[in-house]
């Protein structure tokens, strides 16, 4: 009997030493999801609620560096810069379009 509670005792040690470790090396869809990535605003477009921004890897979305047109999330987004601003923003992707959720304008 104590052989059998012994083995159990070392399996749970086995199972959560493995557990934690693969919660460690896991990556973490929340960080993964705010990871910023750096652009420059290439064209602001009020009227259609987008933006141009020429950016690097966007590693959120599996994404190389290039340039492209993303909706934003909040219209009022699209006054906080200008052509030229350099800026690290969050691309998503909800219902299949490429979307600026958030922007932070870089000084």
């Amino acid at each position: 009997m104590k052989s059998l509670v012994k083995a159990v005792l070392a399996a749970s040690l086995v199972l959560s030493s493995a557990t934690a470790v693969y919660a460690e090396s896991a990556p973490s869809t929340a960080n993964a999801d705010a990871s910023m990535s750096s652009g420059e605003v290439k064209k602001v477009d009020k009227s259609a609620g987008k933006m141009t921004i020429k950016h690097g890897p966007l590693k959120n979305l599996g994404m190389d560096g290039m340039t492209m047109v993303f909706r934003v999330k909040d219209a009022g987004m699209l006054d906080q810069v200008k052509v030229g601003d350099k800026i690290h923003f969050v691309a998503e992707e909800p219902n299949g379009q490429l979307t600026v959720t958030q922007l932070e304008k870089q000084q």
